[in-house]
Protein backbone atom coordinates (compact mmCIF):
# COMPACT_ATOMS: atom_id res chain seq x y z
CA UNK A 1 0.00 0.00 0.00
CA UNK A 2 1.19 2.85 -1.27
CA UNK A 3 0.15 6.42 1.39
CA UNK A 4 1.47 9.60 0.50
CA UNK A 5 3.33 11.78 3.04
CA UNK A 6 3.40 15.65 2.67
CA UNK A 7 6.45 17.31 4.87
CA UNK A 8 6.01 20.72 6.66
CA UNK A 9 8.61 22.52 8.63
CA UNK A 10 7.14 24.07 11.84
CA UNK A 11 8.04 27.24 13.91
CA UNK A 12 10.78 27.74 10.98
CA UNK A 13 12.22 31.69 11.50
CA UNK A 14 12.63 33.93 8.51
CA UNK A 15 11.26 30.85 6.62
CA UNK A 16 14.13 28.92 7.21
CA UNK A 17 14.97 26.37 9.70
CA UNK A 18 11.69 25.17 12.21
CA UNK A 19 11.12 21.39 13.12
CA UNK A 20 9.68 18.62 9.98
CA UNK A 21 7.01 17.01 10.89
CA UNK A 22 5.43 14.21 8.24
CA UNK A 23 1.64 15.00 7.56
CA UNK A 24 -0.81 12.44 6.39
CA UNK A 25 -4.13 13.42 5.06
CA UNK A 26 -7.30 11.30 4.56
CA UNK A 27 -6.51 7.72 4.91
CA UNK A 28 -8.78 6.37 8.03
CA UNK A 29 -7.97 2.57 7.01
CA UNK A 30 -4.81 2.66 8.39
CA UNK A 31 -3.58 0.70 11.42
CA UNK A 32 -2.13 1.50 14.32
CA UNK A 33 0.90 -0.64 13.12
CA UNK A 34 1.44 0.97 9.87
CA UNK A 35 1.14 4.34 11.11
CA UNK A 36 4.01 3.97 13.27
CA UNK A 37 5.94 2.02 10.47
CA UNK A 38 5.17 5.48 8.00
CA UNK A 39 6.43 7.35 11.35
CA UNK A 40 10.09 5.39 11.80
CA UNK A 41 10.50 5.37 7.93
CA UNK A 42 10.63 8.90 7.84
CA UNK A 43 12.61 9.57 10.94
CA UNK A 44 10.97 12.85 12.34
CA UNK A 45 9.66 13.19 15.45
CA UNK A 46 6.63 13.46 14.95
CA UNK A 47 4.11 12.21 11.73
CA UNK A 48 0.42 13.39 12.03
CA UNK A 49 -2.37 11.51 10.80
CA UNK A 50 -5.53 13.95 9.80
CA UNK A 51 -8.68 12.15 9.00
CA UNK A 52 -12.81 13.42 9.67
CA UNK A 53 -14.07 13.56 13.22
CA UNK A 54 -17.59 13.81 14.49
CA UNK A 55 -16.84 16.05 17.14
CA UNK A 56 -14.53 18.71 15.55
CA UNK A 57 -13.23 20.13 12.14
CA UNK A 58 -10.40 17.39 12.46
CA UNK A 59 -9.10 14.66 13.95
CA UNK A 60 -5.14 14.77 14.48
CA UNK A 61 -3.03 12.00 15.77
CA UNK A 62 0.34 11.79 16.49
CA UNK A 63 3.19 8.99 16.45
CA UNK A 64 6.83 9.32 17.18
CA UNK A 65 9.27 6.93 15.50
CA UNK A 66 8.69 4.60 18.49
CA UNK A 67 4.76 5.27 19.72
CA UNK A 68 1.84 7.33 19.90
CA UNK A 69 1.48 10.38 22.03
CA UNK A 70 -1.15 12.55 23.01
CA UNK A 71 -0.26 15.85 21.34
CA UNK A 72 2.47 17.57 19.34
CA UNK A 73 2.84 21.85 19.10
CA UNK A 74 4.86 21.44 15.97
CA UNK A 75 3.30 18.64 14.12
CA UNK A 76 -0.15 20.46 14.23
CA UNK A 77 1.14 23.45 13.38
CA UNK A 78 3.06 21.81 10.22
CA UNK A 79 -0.39 20.04 9.77
CA UNK A 80 -2.22 23.36 9.03
CA UNK A 81 0.77 24.59 7.26
CA UNK A 82 0.09 21.59 4.45
CA UNK A 83 -3.85 22.39 4.56
CA UNK A 84 -2.80 26.12 3.84
CA UNK A 85 -0.85 25.36 1.40
CA UNK A 86 -2.99 22.83 -0.48
CA UNK A 87 -5.72 25.48 -0.22
CA UNK A 88 -8.33 23.55 2.23
CA UNK A 89 -8.78 26.39 5.09
CA UNK A 90 -11.77 29.02 4.28
CA UNK A 91 -11.60 30.59 8.12
CA UNK A 92 -9.40 32.00 10.53
CA UNK A 93 -10.52 29.56 13.54
CA UNK A 94 -10.62 25.60 13.25
CA UNK A 95 -11.16 22.98 16.31
CA UNK A 96 -9.20 19.35 16.87
CA UNK A 97 -9.87 16.21 18.09
CA UNK A 98 -6.88 15.32 19.96
CA UNK A 99 -6.29 12.25 22.93
CA UNK A 100 -5.57 15.84 24.67
CA UNK A 101 -9.10 16.80 24.13
CA UNK A 102 -10.96 19.27 21.53
CA UNK A 103 -8.52 22.28 21.12
CA UNK A 104 -8.87 25.40 19.24
CA UNK A 105 -6.61 26.81 15.95
CA UNK A 106 -6.63 30.01 15.48
CA UNK A 107 -4.99 31.41 11.67
CA UNK A 108 -4.35 35.14 10.75
CA UNK A 109 -1.57 36.48 8.54
CA UNK A 110 -0.06 33.28 8.13
CA UNK A 111 0.39 32.54 11.77
CA UNK A 112 -1.22 29.59 13.28
CA UNK A 113 -1.65 29.45 17.11
CA UNK A 114 -2.74 26.15 18.84
CA UNK A 115 -4.53 25.82 22.03
CA UNK A 116 -2.45 23.82 24.29
CA UNK A 117 -4.10 22.51 27.81
CA UNK A 118 -4.49 24.68 31.09
CA UNK A 119 -0.91 24.14 32.89
CA UNK A 120 -0.55 21.25 35.27
CA UNK A 121 2.67 21.45 37.56
CA UNK A 122 4.28 18.75 39.47
CA UNK A 123 7.18 17.74 41.08
CA UNK A 124 10.08 19.84 41.77
CA UNK A 125 13.32 18.23 41.28
CA UNK A 126 16.67 17.93 43.23
CA UNK A 127 19.37 19.37 41.01
CA UNK A 128 21.54 16.69 41.92
CA UNK A 129 19.07 13.94 39.78
CA UNK A 130 20.86 15.71 37.14
CA UNK A 131 24.77 15.27 37.58
CA UNK A 132 25.12 12.31 35.32
CA UNK A 133 22.91 14.06 32.64
CA UNK A 134 24.99 17.19 32.54
CA UNK A 135 27.60 18.89 34.65
CA UNK A 136 24.87 20.37 36.76
CA UNK A 137 27.73 23.44 37.85
CA UNK A 138 25.86 24.74 34.66
CA UNK A 139 22.01 24.74 35.94
CA UNK A 140 20.81 27.69 36.78
CA UNK A 141 19.57 27.45 41.05
CA UNK A 142 17.93 30.84 40.82
CA UNK A 143 15.56 28.91 38.97
CA UNK A 144 13.80 25.30 40.32
CA UNK A 145 13.55 22.12 38.04
CA UNK A 146 10.29 21.06 37.99
CA UNK A 147 7.92 18.52 35.70
CA UNK A 148 5.14 21.16 33.97
CA UNK A 149 2.89 19.93 31.17
CA UNK A 150 0.11 22.04 28.74
CA UNK A 151 -0.46 18.56 27.52
CA UNK A 152 2.67 16.70 27.48
CA UNK A 153 4.77 16.29 30.49
CA UNK A 154 8.49 18.04 30.71
CA UNK A 155 11.21 18.54 32.99
CA UNK A 156 12.01 22.16 32.62
CA UNK A 157 15.42 22.94 33.58
CA UNK A 158 17.28 26.60 34.02
CA UNK A 159 20.79 26.66 32.64
CA UNK A 160 22.58 29.74 33.77
CA UNK A 161 23.80 30.90 30.58
CA UNK A 162 23.37 30.74 26.42
CA UNK A 163 27.03 29.63 25.63
CA UNK A 164 27.17 26.81 28.54
CA UNK A 165 23.56 25.81 26.76
CA UNK A 166 25.36 25.06 23.78
CA UNK A 167 28.35 23.70 25.12
CA UNK A 168 26.41 21.11 26.87
CA UNK A 169 27.34 17.19 26.12
CA UNK A 170 24.36 15.49 27.07
CA UNK A 171 24.42 12.02 28.26
CA UNK A 172 21.35 10.76 26.51
CA UNK A 173 21.17 7.23 28.63
CA UNK A 174 21.29 9.19 31.60
CA UNK A 175 18.22 11.36 30.58
CA UNK A 176 16.12 8.31 29.10
CA UNK A 177 16.43 6.59 32.61
CA UNK A 178 15.58 9.93 34.32
CA UNK A 179 12.46 10.57 31.91
CA UNK A 180 11.33 6.73 32.33
CA UNK A 181 11.81 7.59 36.59
CA UNK A 182 9.36 10.91 36.13
CA UNK A 183 6.90 9.34 33.39
CA UNK A 184 7.82 12.38 31.05
CA UNK A 185 8.62 12.77 27.50
CA UNK A 186 11.91 14.62 28.11
CA UNK A 187 13.68 17.57 29.36
CA UNK A 188 13.60 21.23 28.36
CA UNK A 189 16.02 23.20 28.92
CA UNK A 190 16.34 27.29 28.61
CA UNK A 191 18.26 29.92 29.62
CA UNK A 192 18.34 33.74 28.98
CA UNK A 193 20.37 36.09 27.11
CA UNK A 194 18.77 39.95 27.83
CA UNK A 195 15.57 39.36 26.47
CA UNK A 196 15.60 36.36 24.63
CA UNK A 197 15.07 33.11 25.53
CA UNK A 198 16.92 30.15 24.41
CA UNK A 199 16.08 26.80 24.75
CA UNK A 200 16.95 22.85 23.91
CA UNK A 201 14.77 19.55 24.14
CA UNK A 202 16.26 16.04 24.76
CA UNK A 203 13.56 13.42 24.30
CA UNK A 204 16.21 9.97 23.98
CA UNK A 205 13.08 7.75 25.56
CA UNK A 206 10.96 8.58 22.13
CA UNK A 207 14.14 8.00 19.71
CA UNK A 208 13.98 11.81 19.87
CA UNK A 209 18.04 12.62 20.69
CA UNK A 210 17.27 16.25 20.11
CA UNK A 211 14.77 18.24 18.79
CA UNK A 212 14.46 21.82 16.80
CA UNK A 213 10.79 23.00 18.12
CA UNK A 214 8.98 21.87 20.36
CA UNK A 215 5.59 23.63 21.20
CA UNK A 216 3.97 21.88 24.28
CA UNK A 217 7.23 22.49 26.06
CA UNK A 218 7.79 26.44 25.49
CA UNK A 219 3.39 25.87 26.51
CA UNK A 220 5.15 24.60 29.52
CA UNK A 221 7.70 27.07 29.93
CA UNK A 222 5.98 30.07 29.30
CA UNK A 223 3.34 29.12 31.93
CA UNK A 224 6.21 28.52 34.38
CA UNK A 225 7.74 31.55 33.96
CA UNK A 226 4.34 33.33 34.59
CA UNK A 227 3.56 31.62 37.39
CA UNK A 228 6.31 30.68 39.23
CA UNK A 229 8.51 33.80 38.38
CA UNK A 230 6.12 36.30 37.72
CA UNK A 231 7.57 36.87 34.54
CA UNK A 232 4.65 38.55 32.19
CA UNK A 233 4.72 38.71 28.16
CA UNK A 234 2.05 40.41 26.24
CA UNK A 235 4.14 37.57 23.63
CA UNK A 236 6.85 34.67 24.97
CA UNK A 237 9.39 34.43 21.76
CA UNK A 238 11.42 30.73 22.80
CA UNK A 239 14.15 30.20 20.38
CA UNK A 240 15.67 26.97 19.48
CA UNK A 241 17.07 24.77 17.14
CA UNK A 242 20.57 26.53 16.77
CA UNK A 243 22.94 23.27 18.03
CA UNK A 244 20.82 21.36 14.62
CA UNK A 245 21.41 24.45 12.69
CA UNK A 246 18.04 24.56 12.16
CA UNK A 247 16.93 27.51 13.94
CA UNK A 248 13.22 27.83 15.09
CA UNK A 249 11.14 30.27 16.76
CA UNK A 250 8.12 29.42 19.12
CA UNK A 251 5.85 31.95 20.29
CA UNK A 252 3.24 31.69 23.41
CA UNK A 253 0.62 33.83 24.11
CA UNK A 254 -1.31 33.65 27.71
CA UNK A 255 -4.34 34.76 29.29
CA UNK A 256 -5.24 34.88 32.68
CA UNK A 257 -7.76 35.88 35.17
CA UNK A 258 -8.34 38.93 37.58
CA UNK A 259 -6.59 36.32 40.30
CA UNK A 260 -3.40 36.18 37.94
CA UNK A 261 -4.60 32.48 37.11
CA UNK A 262 -3.92 30.68 33.68
CA UNK A 263 -7.14 30.03 31.50
CA UNK A 264 -5.60 30.09 28.12
CA UNK A 265 -2.14 28.86 27.02
CA UNK A 266 -1.75 29.10 23.14
CA UNK A 267 1.64 28.08 21.17
CA UNK A 268 1.97 29.42 17.29
CA UNK A 269 4.29 30.16 15.03
CA UNK A 270 4.87 29.79 11.02
CA UNK A 271 5.40 26.50 9.12
CA UNK A 272 6.01 26.02 5.36
CA UNK A 273 5.27 23.09 3.18
CA UNK A 274 8.75 21.19 2.20
CA UNK A 275 8.15 18.35 -0.12
CA UNK A 276 5.89 14.98 -0.82
CA UNK A 277 7.30 11.72 -0.05
CA UNK A 278 5.63 8.04 -1.29
CA UNK A 279 6.24 5.40 1.29
CA UNK A 280 5.20 1.76 1.07
CA UNK A 281 3.36 -0.04 4.22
Amino acid sequence: MEILVYVASAFSKNNQGGNKAGVVLNEPTLTTTQKMAIAKQLGYAETAYITDSEVADFKLEYFTPKEEVDLCGHATIGSFAILMHLGQLTKEEYTIETKSGVLTISIKDGMIFMEQNKPSFYDVIDPIEFEECFAINKINTAFSIQIVSTGLRDILIPIKSDTLLHDLNPNFDKIKAISEKYDVVGTHLYTFDDDRIICRNFAPLYEIDEESATGTSNGALASYLYTKHHIEKDLYVFEQGYALNSPSEILVKLESNMEKEIEKVYVGGKGYYSETKNLTV
